[in-house]
């Protein structure tokens, strides 16, 4: 294959054209680069004095532009207009005699040779020292990234940061493209040792037909995770984990291999099909073994999960049953109630002798009524109310997986629990055993108070059945919250590991103490650390006492003594928004173009390229196909609509095959990420974004979702009618939310990140339109205005992805305002006089 052939592998031909021309430059850069010193200036003079205006424009150009991009384009004319600008001001020059500048080609090499001479730039030779160190560079970072893209980017900063001239474009992606096989071999060498004949067989067997499975392959079983947290998931879970121990997968050791590099042939493995992964031969290897290495791992969390949402949730039944019994409690105690409102005005009367208040009570009140109320019954609630009772309805179905998770899982203990590891012990050894009899020196310190009493009253009446339940239910839920608050850890987890191994070691810590202590601005020595803290509270308490000195007997918003000398804090004040400012962003919003939201993604990605972020998994696929864009666009609007994929399809036209194939390797969380924060630092450069804060506070908040079908991140919470889950996110202060989780319905989120772009950059414009009238619009109006704006995005109808088309419709890269209708709002006061 030549070289031109295997750079289009990686590029298409319109990204080849960008990356030999000029790209736009920003402020910064214009500033940095296209500012000429005063011995810059001398050497533009001396090596282009006599050589005419554009001899020295052209010089001064390829002086700047060399250290900015690591190379001279072919078309200098095709310089940003800013620039050339720029250097003409600063040579007294006119910018059009650059025009002029390179009419022989011997002159634009001459003056690269002396640009490099000047700045100490050396030439990319093939054989140099300069090409061998890239070329060890390039394998080491092709170990732990393939996408080739980045590895073009990583050696361009290489060169740029060694002083070297960007080779040619074909040659560095000749260089890149060696690497990266270069990189899949040494792989093959590194993890030769851990390829026996028998770990061929066992990932050879991956790839085959199990009956047992019906027909699937053992790849595809382990590869499949659990959708739902019940007593048979666990089980096929456990049996997971025990496969992949019997074939050592837990013990393998690739640290050889950088973490990226694992991280990069696990994600191969999994996304590729069986035919696919046997087509590679020998390559296969290596795949299948990182993927063992990292499912081992993973299903001993999935395991462990799986364990806690099974227990949570019968957990979750017993207290609603709880709920459910204190509630008939409650009606039959308002009846009990009304007897007695009955009973005590004839005790307490003195009147009435006591031969005759049975008579009178029965008489009043009815022999029947007393027989019902009498047989009700009426015990003593326990201190739980009667929880773990009802748990112990469920004991039967815990005990359906809670012996094999115990016999799997390596529970370690932290400090504090070793009653609960020793407890623990005794389980397993009467799960192994099949005992029933829990020995009488088994220790319970680990049991809340609240239960207790059920454990003393079940040996009280020589209950061993009943004591058996409840203890070891206890010992379950306490090793539950033990793996949540990190008292209990699982060795060889990612997920549960031991929360010690994230801290610092003392020696570790001894040498930096000193210098941490002093970016935080906190002394060194506990004494000294707790005498600050008394200064520091004495100060607060200070403060606190001047302010209840200042409070107004009757000022009831601010914080102050009530009567009764208790301390009053009162909440907060909502944001007291001027209506000036309500006016104007009702003005603002009438001026926004209306947009279909295929045709706003089309806008966002022009503006912050934001799709490039979404490249092959697999790596090897580093192509771009024309239509991919309008294919990733389409999955996008299908999952951020809730669409799905089958009505996408229909509705955009694209095939399910496609959108399918789309999503399974270009849609990561990684990719996700990256795209997230190409559009938030977008968002962070916006003017108006900084009248809304400096981007350096945030706020944390959750939504919740109704979902159908089986979920591990989904709970029934029955205040909100069913199954849901909540999607949490952070959001700065600009408005923009820059991390985004699914997690449990115990947090909240709002994802605003499509209205928060239309919004700010719209309003942007509007803004600086309605001050080009000759409008007066304050900053402090501006700060009162959320730039969230979804009422001009068209969700529905037709999606048409037509990326040219929208490209084309923009005016200079905008869509037009509509026009202000300032006088029929009433806001002719805003005009400046």
């Amino acid at each position: 294959m030549g070289v031109g052939g295997l750079a289009t592998l990686f590029f298409s031909e319109d990204q080849i054209e960008r990356l030999r021309s000029f790209p736009d430059v920003g402020r910064e850069e214009l500033i940095r680069f296209f500012t000429l010193r005063r011995a810059d200036l001398e050497f533009v003079d001396n090596r282009g004095r006599g050589r005419g205006p554009e001899a020295r424009m052209g010089l001064a150009l390829q002086l700047c532009t060399l250290p900015w991009l690591g190379f001279i384009p072919d078309d200098l004319r095709g310089a940003p207009r800013a620039v050339v600008i720029r250097l003409a001001n600063q040579l007294a020059l006119h910018p059009g005699v650059l025009d002029f500048y390179g009419r022989r080609p011997q002159t634009r090499s001459d003056h690269l040779r002396l640009v490099a001479g000047y700045l100490g730039w050396r030439q990319p030779r093939a054989a140099g020292a300069p090409m061998k160190e890239l070329e060890q560079f390039l394998l080491d970072r092709a170990m732990e990234h393939d996408a080739p893209s980045l590895l073009f980017a990583l050696a361009r900063e290489y060169l740029i940061a060694a002083k070297v001239i960007r080779p040619g474009l074909f040659a560095l992606m000749d260089m890149v493209g060696t690497a990266r096989a270069a990189a899949s071999e040494l792989t093959s060498q590194k993890v030769g040792p851990l390829l026996t004949v028998r770990m061929r067989g066992d990932l050879d067997g991956l790839l085959e037909p199990v009956p047992e499975l019906r027909g699937m392959t053992r790849l595809t079983w382990l590869t499949t995770p659990a959708v739902e947290a019940t007593a048979p998931a666990v089980l096929a879970s456990v049996r997971k984990l025990e496969f992949l121990r019997g074939i050592d997968a837990h013990v393998l050791d690739l640290s050889m291999l950088p973490v990226e590099r694992r991280r990069f042939l696990a994600t191969v493995g999994r996304r590729s099909t069986t035919r696919g992964l046997m087509r590679r031969e020998e390559r296969r290897y290596p795949i299948l073994l990182t993927l063992m290495a990292q499912s081992a791992v993973d299903q001993l969390d999935e395991v462990v999960a799986l364990f806690d949402r099974a227990v949570s949730g019968r957990e979750g039944r017993a207290k609603a049953r709880t709920e459910a019994a204190l509630a008939e409690r409650a009606r039959r105690g308002e009846a009990r109630q009304v007897l007695m409102e009955l009973i005590l005005p004839v005790l307490a009367d003195p009147s009435v002798p006591d031969e005759r208040v049975g008579g009178m009570l029965r008489e009043s009140i009815g022999m029947q009524r007393l027989r019902e109320i009498s047989a009700e019954g009426w015990r003593p609630l326990p201190r739980d109310h009667g929880r773990l009772s009802a748990l112990a309805a469920s004991y039967s179905y815990l005990r359906q997986f809670t012996p094999e998770v115990l016999a799997a899982v390596d529970f370690t203990g932290g400090p504090g629990t070793a009653d609960l590891m020793d407890a623990l012990a005794i389980l397993r050894d009467l799960n192994r055993s099949g005992g029933r009899k829990v020995p009488a020196d088994a220790p319970s310190s680990f049991v809340p108070p609240r239960y207790a009493d059920y454990l003393t009253a079940a040996r009280r009446d020589g209950d061993e059945t009943a004591f058996r339940h409840y203890w070891e239910l206890c010992v379950i839920l306490a090793l539950r919250d033990g793996l949540r608050s990190g008292d209990v850890f699982v060795p060889g987890s990612r997920r549960y590991a031991d929360p010690g191994t994230y801290l610092f070691t003392l020696e570790q810590w001894r040498p930096r103490r000193d210098d941490f202590c002093a970016l935080v601005g906190k002394p060194p020595g506990a004494a000294a650390a707790i005498e600050r803290a008394k200064e520091e509270l004495h100060q607060a308490l200070t403060d606190l006492e001047a302010a209840l000195a200042d409070a107004a007997p009757g000022d009831v918003g601010t914080v102050r003594l009530d009567e009764e000398g208790r301390l009053v804090i009162p909440p907060l004040s909502a944001e007291d928004v001027p209506a000036e400012a309500k006016t104007l962003r009702g003005e603002l919003a009438n001026m926004l173009p209306f947009v279909p939201i295929s045709a706003l993604l089309i806008e966002l990605d022009g503006r912050t390229g934001f799709l490039d972020a979404f490249t092959h998994a697999g790596g090897h696929k580093t192509s771009r196909p024309a239509d991919l864009k309008r294919n990733l666009l389409a999955v996008l609007l299908a999952g951020g609509t809730n669409l799905g994929l089958t009505r996408m399809a229909e509705a955009c036209g694209v095939s399910y095959d496609v959108l399918a194939w789309t999503s399974e390797w270009y849609l990561r969380e990684d990719a996700l990420r990256e795209a997230s924060n190409r559009i938030v630092n977008h968002h962070h450069g916006l003017d108006l974004s900084r009248v809304f804060g400096g981007g350096t506070m945030s706020s944390s908040d959750g939504q919740r979702f109704p979902v159908r079908g089986k979920t591990l991140t989904g709970a029934h919470m029955s205040i909100h009618g069913g199954l849901v889950l909540s999607s949490y996110t952070h959001v700065s202060d600009q408005w923009s939310p820059y991390g985004t989780m699914v997690i449990m319905p115990t947090a909240r989120e709002a994802h605003y990140t499509l209205d928060e772009f239309l919004g700010t950059e719209y309003y942007s414009r509007a803004i600086a339109d309605l001050r080009g009238q000759g409008r007066d619009v304050p900053d402090e109006l501006l700060s009162h205005i959320s730039p969230g704006r979804s009422d001009n995005i068209n969700l529905f109808g037709t999606i048409d992805v037509d990326i040219d088309a929208e490209l084309a419709r923009l005016d200079g890269g905008w869509r037009p305002l509509r026009p202000t209708q300032l006088n029929d709002l009433g806001l002719s006061f805003l005009l400046s006089p």
